[in-house]
């Protein structure tokens, strides 16, 4: 899995598979179409997380971002590599929302991983029970 610096509220779901199967979905989306789904997942945000992605957009050095949806799905284009990463924020922190909501995490990744190939569900399963495997066993952190 790709991963790049990102500002996240998952110190309280920490890898939690629903947000793995996102960033899974989200590899997946073809190029076309990442837009039409960041923009989405942008206007379900609160202003929170739409201060955080600001933030990240910052860190991005994409002129000087502001704290809104406009300017957020403006800049998108704007990320070149990086678009893809600013969707799975956005989709990551909507999926905590619904979470947060009430939304079963097991309902959350069901979701989400209908839209996976299987090669990437196998793929997602095997990186889960090395987690699981992981930290049943204990770790040195």
């Amino acid at each position: 899995m790709q991963s790049e610096s990102s500002p996240t509220r998952s110190a309280a779901r920490p890898g939690g598979s629903s947000s793995e199967a996102v960033r899974a979905w989200v590899d997946e989306i073809p190029d076309d179409e990442l837009e039409a789904h960041y923009s989405k997942a942008i206007q379900e945000l609160d202003e929170h997380d739409i201060s955080m992605l600001a933030a990240w957009h910052a860190s991005m050095d994409i002129a000087h971002p502001i704290p809104n949806r406009d300017f957020l799905i403006n800049a998108f284009g704007s990320l070149g590599r990086h678009r893809r990463e600013a969707l799975k924020l956005a989709a990551g922190f909507r999926g905590e929302e619904a979470v947060d909501r009430g939304l079963t995490e097991e309902r959350a990744l069901e979701t989400v991983l209908e839209w996976l190939s299987p090669e990437r569900q196998e793929e997602l399963a095997v990186e889960a029970m090395e987690l699981y495997l992981w930290d049943r066993a204990g770790s040195d952190n």
